[in-house]
């Protein structure tokens, strides 16, 4: 009764074009109302501690750090800088879009804006220099996910916001397992232009150990950020939160003095920030309503009861859980999927013995995944509008492909290696 009365509830909301948000919401309300003796204010009570939550308060400040990079220059900079560093090596600037997709990710945290980012400055330069517009996409679409792997990450804040997971932990998670991502996506296109070499075009360009040596140290004002934000998490100065403050201030000055950030640019990325967060926001609030009736109603504790007397193997209830959100991320945006999910899929897999550290990294990268899926993924949708309609969203889809998979493969590594994402946790804090 229970189940058909939410996937009922959930496919009729969904089918009014009602937001997620609201979808997820009212079907939490009409189920505490009906199967928890009318007790609605529990939902109330639940979504008041969340957004009193001191933690996710750190979300719109990162999100507007990003915003602030991406309206200021500092994006065209960083990969004039980085350009030099790989001229000679096959595939050129190729491996520049995924170096500087991980540096821009290094402060933005959000996939879809290192995606915007970088492909507005690499895609026009590299289609007038001969590179062939699918590898330039495909590139761009992998390394802009590397925006929620390397941290601060906009996934963590949320997974941590609502698992009680530390967030100085997760943040921390995410750094070999990101280095780990972007060598791979650097070893992937070597050896495509290895062997397709019309990929890209070979042209003699001079770069000096001097102007890499120069263009190295152009990036410090970014390497600075990135200190200021990581290094007082680390060192224990700051929470997530008070960081995130610290990085808008240090964002704002490098933005004014090495970019070319102005009040109305700072405001109309306030404006951006204001949006965004909305609209994540009202995702949160849904599914804070959804989880708290999931929980009154002992729903995961049913599920892993179930999953025990199945006498599935947890390693079992992992590949499924990795098989459901393959198939969702092909409906739903990463976060919100993630928020929708998380009430069932974290109780269940902590308690069947996973690290939650480590889940939070495998989750990250399963949304990360759902953001090269169509016909939703964002990263696939936004380079499209940034090429103008010369790439189809369909031709993104086959160029990022190769990126999807290397993902795939690198939750295979963490599900072999799992000190991967928990070693530097576990020693540093």
């Amino acid at each position: 009764m229970f189940v058909t009365t939410f996937s009922t509830l959930l496919l009729v909301t969904a089918a009014t074009s009602a937001a997620l948000g609201a979808a997820l919401g009212l079907t939490g309300f009409v189920l505490l109302h009906v199967f928890a003796n009318g007790a609605t204010s529990l939902a109330v009570n639940a979504i008041w501690n969340v957004f009193n939550s001191f933690t996710l308060s750190a979300i719109p400040l990162f999100i507007l750090l990003g915003e602030i990079l991406l309206h200021s220059g500092i994006s065209e900079r960083t990969y004039a800088a980085f350009r030099p560093l790989f001229a000679r090596v096959p595939g050129g600037l190729l491996h520049t879009n995924v170096a500087v997709c991980a540096m821009f990710g290094a402060v933005s945290g959000s996939s879809m804006s290192t995606a915007a980012a970088v492909g507005a400055v690499a895609y026009p330069e590299m289609v007038r220099r001969g590179y062939d517009r699918g590898a330039v996409v495909g590139s761009l679409a992998g390394g802009g996910t590397l925006g929620l792997l390397i941290p601060p990450s906009l996934s963590f804040l949320i997974y941590g916001a609502l698992t009680d997971t530390s967030i100085g932990k997760l943040f921390i998670s995410g750094i070999i397992p990101g280095l780990m991502v972007t060598g791979l996506f650097m070893l992937y296109i070597l050896y495509a232009a290895l062997r397709r070499p019309s990929i890209y075009p070979h042209e003699v360009e001079h770069s000096t150990w001097r102007a890499i040596l120069i263009g190295s140290l152009r990036i410090w004002p970014v390497l600075l950020l990135i200190l200021a934000i990581m290094g007082s998490i680390v060192a224990g100065y700051a929470t997530p939160t008070e960081s995130a403050g610290v990085g808008v201030a240090v964002a704002i000055v490098i933005a004014k003095v090495w970019g070319d950030l102005t009040l109305r640019k700072l405001m109309e990325s306030m404006l951006r920030t204001a949006l965004l967060f909305a609209s994540i926001g009202f995702v949160v609030l849904g599914a804070t309503v959804l989880a708290q009736s999931a929980s009154v109603l002992g729903v995961p504790q049913a599920i892993l009861e179930s999953v025990l007397a199945g006498g599935l193997s947890r390693y079992e209830v992992l590949a499924i859980v990795v098989l459901a959100y393959l198939v969702l991320g092909c409906f739903f945006d990463g976060l919100s999927l993630m928020v929708m999910t998380l009430p069932v899929v974290f109780p269940l897999m902590t308690k069947l013995g996973f690290d939650a550290i480590w889940l939070g990294v495998v989750i990250t990268i399963l949304i990360e995944i759902g953001q090269l899926t169509p016909p939703v993924g964002l990263n696939l949708s936004v380079l499209t509008v940034l090429t103008k309609g010369e790439v189809s969203l369909g031709e993104a889809a086959v160029a990022a492909t190769p990126y999807w998979l290397i993902l795939l493969l690198a939750i295979a590594i963490l599900t072999v290696f799992p000190a991967v994402a928990t070693f530097l946790p576990d020693r540093l804090m």
